[in-house]
């Protein structure tokens, strides 16, 4: 990695250790002192690597593919994934411009036979790529900086993307069309898409069949997505005219089937290879990483929500009221939780609504794992069958702003609400419909009993006699004689045979001890 990456962490206030070139048993030996990775495509972050640290909080990819790091067991254990997807984006697509000018021409070909001094002129009669179709497969970043290099080239251009829109298609000058019209139609082919499961071998057999005879294709996204015995065969058959490839099934490619095959062209996985990418992506994976560390921004994360290192500051106090409100519902509704709606309201409509989401779920399934962040909370909740809405109010209410959390049970909803004293301090106003103020901190008790005198006094006692100190005391009630809750912050931590002793109480319907 360039060294500016280095530099930018240290500048920051970072301690960084550059250590290229370690193993597998290496990586993991050392991992568990580190709070962030910062890796190349080489470096391989498997299950093993992150079982082997408690400590790591984030790993970025300077560059794109994040296919040699484990998604799901980085998500699985909190570990945010960043990618830099935008620093090598030109010099990716100026290499697949490159390639295919030189399919079209034969270049590499034509310098060897002149260079043996050859001068085989009639030998290598090209193509113009003027008024051909360029069949474009994913119209990504990096898709869309091929497409308009080739629509100024004066190609006709058509599209296989299903996340492209038909506005964005029409912005960039090109055709939506599905996978068989591109492949029927299309003059030249180039890929420009992640290897996931839906895209592997998605130029395969019987879709390389389908191409235009004549047609010439490049890859420069990543090995994995075109079949490269059947593309050999289409080679030798004369369907294809010409295929160059910058990335292989296996890489390093030592013993590919293409290798020799006339009209076939290589290059050894540059397409990010430029002094300027070099510099772009560590500079960028360098910055995303010290503003999560030092600020909690987010960017360009594969497994979490972008949250910019300007939004973060004031994003925080509502993600801490939305973790305590979530916590608070996981506690005393328990494992019956079966939806959740998170609303937003006043102030709190105006902003980024994904990272308070996150946080209330990241409270909420606490209360089951003792490793839940807001990285892999939506994936336990998934996992759980959780329903989840986000809900954005426009209207102003009794607070200038509010979070609220309705949890769907088998008894019926349960709603808590809260807002932000000063703009900065998490309160409890409402819990399942009855006024409450409180501050949720430390360790509490949860008490529903039913509005009588004496009620309090005997509460107090009671702790008093466990020599359990109270701290704050917030009440609330449904109506008078009717329903009423007690939250009680105290000193210290409430055992289960106090908690059985409180339950015995006249009155007391149900205790539950809270910790925050």
């Amino acid at each position: 990695m360039d060294p500016k990456a280095a530099a930018i962490f240290r500048d920051r206030g970072i301690d960084v250790d550059e250590k290229p070139g370690l193993t597998a048993a290496e990586l993991a030996e050392i991992i568990g002192n580190y709070d962030g990775l910062a890796i190349r495509s080489a470096t391989k972050v498997t299950r093993a690597i992150l079982d082997a640290s408690d400590r790591l909080k984030v790993v970025g990819r300077a560059g794109i593919g994040v296919d040699n790091v484990d998604i799901a067991a980085a998500t699985a254990r909190g570990v945010v994934v960043m990618n830099t997807p935008f620093g090598n984006s030109i010099t990716t697509a100026e290499h697949a411009i490159a390639l295919m000018f030189a399919l079209a021409r034969q270049l590499p070909e034509a310098d060897a036979s002149t260079q043996a001094g050859k001068w085989e002129k009639n030998r290598f009669m090209g193509v113009e790529v003027t008024g051909k179709t360029l069949g474009l497969i994913g119209a990504g970043n990096i898709g869309s900086i091929v497409a308009s290099r080739a629509v100024g080239l004066r190609m006709r251009v058509a599209a296989y993307d299903p996340f492209l829109t038909p506005e964005r298609a029409l912005e960039l000058g090109i055709e939506k069309v599905d996978l068989d019209e591109l492949l029927a139609r299309a003059d030249f082919i180039t890929l420009h898409t992640p290897l996931t499961d839906q895209t592997r071998n998605i130029l395969s057999r019987e879709n390389l069949a389908k191409t235009k005879k004549g047609v010439r294709i490049v890859n420069c996204a990543r090995g994995g997505l075109i079949d490269e015995a059947a593309l050999k065969d289409a080679l030798d058959s004369g369907h294809v005219a010409g295929a160059a490839l910058d990335v292989f099934e296996s890489e390093p490619a030592k013993d590919c089937p293409l290798f020799g095959t006339p009209g076939f062209i290589s290059t050894p996985h540059l397409g990010a290879s430029t002094s300027e990418a070099q510099v772009n992506v560590a500079i960028q994976v360098a910055e995303q990483m010290s503003d999560f560390l030092l600020l909690g921004g987010v960017s360009n994360a594969i497994n979490m929500p972008s949250l910019s290192a300007e939004e973060a500051p004031r994003l925080r106090p509502y993600m801490a009221l939305a973790e305590k409100l979530g916590k608070l519902v996981g506690q005393v509704v328990g494992e019956d939780v079966r939806s959740v709606d998170v609303e937003v309201e006043g102030a709190a409509a105006e902003l980024n609504m994904k990272p308070i989401t996150g946080a209330v779920l990241a409270g909420l399934m606490g209360t089951y794992s003792q490793s839940v962040n807001m990285v892999n909370a939506p994936v336990l909740a998934k996992e759980r069958g959780l329903d989840l809405r986000e809900i954005r109010h426009d209207r102003e209410g009794d607070y200038h702003t509010l979070v609220a959390v309705n949890a769907g049970t088998e008894a019926g909803p349960k709603r808590v609400e809260g807002t932000l004293f000063g703009n900065r301090a998490p309160r409890l106003v409402k819990i399942f419909d009855i006024p409450v103020e409180a501050e949720l901190d430390g360790q509490m008790i949860y008490i529903v009993n039913t509005d009588e005198p004496g009620f309090i006094g005997a509460l107090g006692t009671t702790l008093g006699a466990h020599k359990v100190n109270i701290a704050t005391f917030n009440l609330g009630r449904r109506s008078e004689g009717g329903e009423a809750v007690a939250l009680v912050a105290v000193d210290d931590p409430i055992t289960p045979e106090l908690s059985d002793e409180l339950k015995r109480l006249p009155g007391v319907l149900e205790v539950v001890p809270l910790s925050f």
